[in-house]
């Protein structure tokens, strides 16, 4: 892929942000949600590349833009997937909480899992602990084999799960074992990102989320250095009928290369309120300054750019009520 295309995806992201960030704590995530995706519509449309959505905002009839399937970009330069979340977060913003963000992954045509719309177990860990994890193993063997790595005792090591009932076992082993704890609402990508910047205070996420966002939080951790492992959990005889029409495992662990393969992927991401890693949106007059950050696998290379934009020559930045 043209290393241009990480300066470019970057603009898509920014305009999402600008957009569902004038929807915080309004209490309106579907609205949020809608103005990120038309933001970032308009800024594909100018793209040089042949891109397809292989995940997006649902099935062609589930969705009105961004749909799995969709083609985006001008039609000329690389044919990329493209994995995307317009917000990633939209109940955060509706809240005005912590760490959404406007995503997006892109890798060679062929390489990301087509992750169907259902829950995926994860783990996730930052570049000194890849190698050392195991989803298979225990919570206390994973917190042992990362703090190992990271030259820390067990007691030092924070790990970061969503706070759901169904992590209720995992958050009493966490304790038991006498880890920190790092309980998020929402935002999972976030959450595994943040395993890879030590300044977030972040060594491991644990938990179930969403699969989409956890290949895209996988072509995140790629461009870093990372690893995220992760297994389908089908809730329902409907999902695992799909998984079955995928020749898809239930059992099976997706690794790094199930899960994005080859050596490239670009990853965008800006922030949309504030978190550990990127600040949020803040609008000042008639400018807004974002703060994101830009990957790409092939050369290692991790850019944090703070934007500031001019909304009186961005007209469709500006939210109307």
């Amino acid at each position: 892929m043209e290393r241009s295309l990480s300066m470019e995806l970057v603009r898509v992201t920014e305009a999402a942000a600008l957009k569902s960030a004038r929807w915080m704590g309004r209490g309106m995530k579907n609205e949020a949600d809608d103005a990120a995706t038309t933001a970032m519509r308009k800024v594909f449309d100018t793209i040089p590349m042949q891109g397809t959505v292989v995940i997006g905002e649902g099935e062609m009839d589930e969705a009105p833009m961004l749909y799995i399937g969709e083609k985006l970009g001008t039609g000329e330069g690389p044919k990329v997937d493209v994995a995307v979340d317009p917000l990633e977060g939209t109940s955060i913003v509706a809240s005005g909480g912590w760490n959404a963000l406007s995503v997006i992954a892109i890798a060679d045509t062929g390489t990301l899992l087509h992750a169907p719309d259902m829950y995926m177990e994860k783990i996730a860990v930052g570049p000194e602990a890849v190698g050392k994890i195991d989803l298979n193993a225990s919570v206390t063997d994973n917190l042992k084999a990362v703090a190992k790595a990271k030259n820390k005792n067990v007691e030092d090591v924070v790990a970061t799960v969503l706070n759901r009932p169904r992590h209720d076992a995992i958050i009493a082993e966490l304790r038991e074992a006498g880890a920190r704890i790092k309980l998020i609402d929402n935002g999972d990508v976030a959450g595994a990102i943040n395993t890879a910047f030590d300044h977030t205070g972040v060594d491991i996420l644990f938990g179930t989320g969403g699969a989409p966002e956890g290949v895209i939080a996988a072509a995140a951790l790629k461009c870093l250095g990372g690893e995220l492992q992760g297994r389908l959990v089908p809730s329902n005889d409907a999902e695992m009928e799909r998984c079955k029409k995928m020749n898809i495992d239930i059992h099976q662990v997706f690794r790094m290369e199930d899960l994005v393969k080859g050596d490239d992927a670009i990853f965008a991401a800006t922030g949309v309120t504030d978190g550990e890693l990127l600040k949020g949106v803040q609008f000042k007059g008639s400018y807004g300054s974002t703060h994101s950050l830009v990957l790409r696998a092939k050369s290692g290379t991790i850019r944090f750019i703070e934007g500031r934009h001019s909304l009186s020559k961005k007209p469709n930045m500006v939210v109307e009520n």
